[in-house]
């Protein structure tokens, strides 16, 4: 893997890294303020996708070592 590919999905990461956590923040927000339980469930649907997406990049970034 190139240094500038590499650098691109540590970048991506980094990003959706910080989504990840706005979303955390954003759905503690919708369960204390007593928000429709299913604009919960999506948010918490799309927080996983994104947790998805954030072990694939991390997976490309860490090579896989045989021990």
């Amino acid at each position: 893997m190139q240094d500038q590919e590499q650098a691109e999905i540590r970048l991506e990461f980094a990003r959706l890294k910080q989504e990840h956590a706005d979303f955390d923040a954003a759905i503690q927000a919708m369960i204390s303020t007593g928000c429709d339980p299913l604009q919960v469930q999506r948010m918490k649907k799309k927080k996983l996708a994104l947790k998805d997406r954030l072990r694939e990049l991390e997976d490309s970034i860490i090579p896989d070592i045989i021990a």
